[in-house]
């Protein structure tokens, strides 16, 4: 019996390495479909095939006469990788991601305001525009949203036409070593800086959906082991435990060795605190991720406080280079936030003065101390 084949599309960034090493642990013959452009000394025990999975072109060039039994889709464009390998695999295993929610990078459109919370993953059409002129008028965070959902429909219509057993999953925010966007270093460098307090929008109040890399690798590869329950499916991916933005900085912080005291301000009047924020919004990006668990079942490898310290660490021992420190939206200027901070202080001190204490809350429930007599509120 001759070993089964595997393409994994991508493999050099955060989850690459995992999925990789779980294929080859499940008895794949494993090979890379990347660029090129970042080679790990990990995967060099691969085959690696060079093309741009943004093409089709380059990607029949690279196939030609390949074919495998499963096929794991997370870089590139979904649609055209889904087209190249159609009649070329036995499954597909394909990662999209949250913004095919509508409302995910623009909640204004929905009403009521935002996406569900704990979305499930029938839920990704709710509320997005069906008319053509109020398609016409979306802006470019909803195009890009309908895109992605538009790609994941693809995939599953060549499902139904038997191109290949097709499933899909819903990537959140990855971290990890070597992610092109390192969120936990706007934390970490203001440690390491000797900064004592950071900007958070609304007190860091905000959820947005995470999941560590060996997390996510871990809900592909549960596909790969239940090819039938996974197939025709769509999962949402996560962590099983989402911290708020502010319980984030405060993990991020202790793990890089320090700590620092959140700043609460309104998130339009945040300034340089936005910076932190995936989004331009500080909505809740919350989904319900159950259902891998339930048809696959997955369980998760790390704890979300496990592996977010251990992201942490890598960080401070291997700083992001300029290239992809400059990919985040935090510009780290620390003038900026302190004139902020106290332009915002004295605005609010007349009014944060004559604020009265807050009421005590009363339990509206009855605690009488004697069987058969009024407590002593009388009740």
């Amino acid at each position: 019996m001759s070993q089964p084949r595997a393409l994994l599309v991508g493999g050099s960034g955060p989850t690459g390495p995992h999925v990789a090493a779980g294929l080859a642990e499940r008895g794949y013959a494993v090979t890379l479909l990347h660029r090129g452009t970042h080679e790990l000394p990990e995967l060099e025990v691969y085959e690696h095939v060079h093309a741009d999975p943004h093409f089709r072109e380059s990607l029949d060039d690279a196939l030609a006469g390949r074919s495998y039994d499963v096929v794991v889709a997370a870089y590139g464009r979904l649609r055209v990788v889904a087209d190249a390998v159609a009649g070329r695999c036995g499954s597909l295993v394909a990662v999209s991601g949250l913004p095919a929610y509508a409302g995910y990078h623009e909640p204004g459109r929905l009403a009521p305001h935002g996406m569900p919370v704990q979305a499930r993953e029938d839920a990704a059409d709710v509320g997005r525009a069906t008319r053509p002129e109020d398609i016409a008028s979306e802006g470019g965070g909803e195009a890009f949203s309908r895109k992605i959902r538009a790609a994941e429909q693809h995939v599953l219509e060549l499902h139904e036409h038997a191109a290949f057993s097709a499933s899909i999953f819903r990537y959140p925010s990855i971290y990890g070593p070597r992610q092109v966007y390192p969120r936990e270093w706007s934390v970490v460098r203001r440690v390491l800086d000797g900064r004592e307090r950071i900007i958070l929008a609304d007190n860091g109040l905000t959820v947005t959906m995470r999941c560590a890399a060996v997390n996510a690798a871990a809900y592909l590869l549960a596909a790969v082991d239940r090819p039938d329950a996974a197939a025709g499916e769509i999962f949402n991916v996560g962590d099983r435990d989402q911290l708020s933005m502010r319980q984030w900085v405060e993990v991020c912080a202790s793990a890089a060795g320090g700590a620092l005291r959140p700043v609460s301000l309104p998130f339009d009047l945040a300034g340089p605190g936005r910076g932190l924020y995936p989004l331009s919004h500080d909505d809740h990006l919350l989904v319900d991720v159950h259902k891998a668990a339930d048809l696959l079942g997955y369980v998760e490898p790390e704890p979300a406080v496990v592996a977010l310290a251990e992201t942490v660490r890598w960080y401070v021992e291997h700083p992001p280079i300029a290239g992809a420190a400059d990919a985040l939206a935090d510009r780290f200027d620390y003038a900026e936030e302190d004139r902020v901070v106290e332009a915002y202080l004295r605005a609010t001190a007349a009014l944060r003065a004559e604020q009265p204490p807050a009421a005590r809350v009363v339990h509206p429930y009855a605690h009488p101390e004697v069987a058969g007599q009024r407590d002593h509120r009388d009740r």
